[in-house]
């Protein structure tokens, strides 16, 4: 059996101006069927930040399993997590040249690449 370990993500999507209020609301009240598949799955320290100039939500969590990809198609195969995702997909435009929505083929979230990183520590 592998160890888990921490892998770290970022993505990007632009959210709908006009649908900026509807997502703020249906985030403050996720369903808790969604809240335990993303821990069923070994995501943790999950968030999603806005940034209104551009229309772009940021979302950034840590995976602590084993085996991202198998996870991660396990999470996309869940019926509820996909009931969810049809209510926020219609909110946001993918920046992915042919993505039609989550758990497809083209990913409809972005990811982004990490360019710096510091966890602190102890100075010595």
């Amino acid at each position: 059996m592998s160890v888990p370990h921490t892998k770290r993500i970022c993505q990007v999507i632009k959210l709908k101006p006009e649908c900026v209020d509807e997502y703020k609301e249906v985030h403050r009240n996720v369903w808790p069927s969604v809240l335990d598949a993303i821990r069923r799955y070994h995501i943790v320290d999950y968030s999603i930040n806005h940034y209104p100039p551009l229309n772009l939500l940021i979302a950034n969590f840590k995976y602590v399993g084993s085996d991202f990809e198998k996870d991660m198609k396990a999470i996309g195969e869940d019926e509820e997590t996909q009931r969810w995702w049809r209510l926020t997909d219609r909110m946001q435009e993918s920046l992915n040249d042919g993505a039609t929505g989550s758990g497809k083929a083209i990913p409809w979230w972005t990811d982004v690449e990490e360019v710096f990183r510091f966890e602190g520590g102890s100075s010595t």
